[in-house]
């Protein structure tokens, strides 16, 4: 379907390469053991995936800053959960687990033979709206950092997907045209509206198993990519 049209491929990183809630379970799993936490993982993480989401989603939005979210995540889990923590452990566990995230390093199935598979034919580029300081070792620790070209993360660009500026952005470190640029990742309006509207062709991999829609074509595996490209 695009592969006689695309030069180059643009992926989201976490949720879409890189496994994050897998790897996030496993750091919460270590940092609740090394501070003393006495909530069942299971239990927790029930209730901290969507607050996740909700929160990063207002972080998209520019409503929170990266401190208040880091912070009100896990005070808001913790008040549902009727857990008794101070302030003080909640800053530890937040710092704990930005120091620890990245040393898990779990990617999604068929991660590196798709990138295997892409790199000798398209340049590839990560566009994150993760944080500057996490999303690199990540990659580096993951051992895909050396499949990309450009890595764009939203502090360098100083705003967060879907705002055009950090795919136009993009675009000028890849030396890319939008019409000749394919946008695959996990999040409908981040990832995949955002990079419509700067003119990029778009690719949902529905991680989360959410409901079909019509803005693109989904896929379920990223081994599925090599029917389109």
């Amino acid at each position: 379907m695009f592969r006689d049209i695309i030069t180059d491929v643009f992926f989201d990183l976490d949720h879409t390469l890189w496994d994050f809630e897998k790897n996030s379970a496993l750091t919460f799993d270590k940092i609740f053991q090394d501070n003393n936490i006495g909530i069942a993982l299971p239990d927790f993480l029930e209730v901290y995936i969507p607050a996740n989401f909700a929160f990063w989603k207002l972080f998209r939005e520019g409503k929170i800053t990266k401190e208040a979210l880091r912070y009100e995540r896990l005070k808001s889990v913790f008040d549902d959960l009727k857990y008794q923590v101070s302030d003080e452990t909640i800053h530890t566990l937040s710092e704990d687990y930005i120091t620890h995230l990245s040393s898990f390093n779990h990617l999604f199935p068929n991660a590196i033979s798709i990138l295997d598979y892409l790199k000798p034919n398209y340049k590839l580029h990560i566009i994150t709206n993760g944080f500057q300081e996490v999303q690199g070792k990540k990659l580096k620790n993951s051992n895909i950092h050396g499949y990309f070209d450009q890595v764009i993360d939203s502090e360098m660009a100083g705003v967060k997907k879907p705002d055009p500026i950090i795919f136009n952005l993009a675009l000028n470190r890849a030396n890319a045209r939008p019409e000749t640029s394919l946008m695959i990742g996990d999040n409908l309006e981040a990832d995949i509206l955002g990079a419509q509207a700067a003119g990029y062709h778009a690719l949902h991999f529905n991680a989360h198993q959410g409901p079909k829609h019509d803005f693109c074509q989904i896929i379920d595996d990223l081994d599925e990519i090599k029917s389109f490209l």
